[in-house]
């Protein structure tokens, strides 16, 4: 198969970028790293009448360093480098250890973290990290920019917050506490194929040990990020030990309904939640007693 027809735009600018877009309104289409986006044209289930690269603008890629110790991802930096960072690896390890589950090399060398975000496939890895992370996205048009919460990003399959003007040109991600671990894990029938269903723990400790803050969530179960706030909940103020942890499992059934499909049923889904709950909570408790 090939496209349907269509204008080809690469501006080097962010301004011209936006002008573009305002300029075309609803046919106009972002082209990141095009490893969703290019398939979908080929086959016909996209069909842009404008497609505006954002390949040339060269303050789109990049790694730096935010004041309070978190990290600032431009959108267009390469799932590839955020993966091989030595900045990565020291403040977000959590991306480098999931980043390699994303597809295969040659995806990641292409496929941008924005991309990822503002396409929003509801079995991609990104948007559940960057929820769990309390990452905050910055959405840029022709009048400004605004700031938008990662929680409150995705709002559907194949849906964001992001108006038809605007693009998503940098992710915040902030320091986290102290005493905090972090742990993902997935299952696919194969590596680099979507996952079944992965999940994403974040769990901070206090000086007694006991624990402040739980984040759970999900992917490849619902239509975007899926958090488990009662099973989450359920190890709040808790010591985390393996009882603890055995009922934050528990709890996962009733935070979650995950769907049928060619790839599993529900109940295997269900089972998955409940592993990947016990693998990540555990982990993600280990690592935050250890500092």
């Amino acid at each position: 198969m090939k496209p349907s027809a269509f204008e080809y735009y690469a501006p080097t600018t962010r301004a011209e970028a936006l002008s573009l877009l305002v300029a075309h309104g609803d046919a106009a289409k972002v082209l990141a790293g095009g490893q969703s986006l290019v398939p979908s044209m080929n086959f016909r289930l996209a069909q842009p009448g404008i497609l505006v690269d954002l390949n040339g603008v060269a303050d789109l890629f990049g790694l730096t360093d935010a004041a309070d110790g978190g990290l600032r991802i431009a959108a267009m930096t390469r799932q590839r480098t955020v993966e091989r960072s030595p900045l990565i690896a020291a403040r977000v390890p959590l991306l480098a250890e999931a980043l390699p589950h994303v597809a295969h090399p040659q995806i990641r060398n292409r496929g941008t973290v924005g991309g990822s975000l503002a396409h929003n496939d509801p079995a991609a890895e990104l948007p559940a990290l960057m929820v769990a992370l309390r990452a905050q996205f910055c959405a840029q048009s022709v009048t400004g920019e605004r700031w938008i919460a990662a929680a409150d990003f995705f709002q559907g399959i194949f849906t964001t917050a992001l108006e038809p003007h605007e693009l998503l040109t940098e992710i915040l991600i902030p320091a986290p506490p102290p005493r905090t671990g972090m742990a993902f894990a997935e299952v696919a029938r194969r590596h680099g194929d979507y996952a079944m269903a992965g999940a994403v723990a974040v769990v901070t400790l206090a000086e007694d040990g006991t624990v402040t803050t739980a984040r759970l969530m999900y992917l490849a179960i619902g239509d975007g990020p899926v958090p488990a706030p009662r099973a989450a909940g359920a190890l709040q103020g808790a010591a985390p030990t393996a009882e603890a942890i055995a009922a934050a499992v528990a709890a996962v059934d009733s935070d979650l309904d995950p769907p049928t499909d060619i790839h599993a049923t529900a109940a295997y889904r269900r089972h998955l939640t409940r592993v990947l709950a016990r693998q990540t909570l555990t982990l993600a408790v280990a690592r935050a007693q250890a500092g």
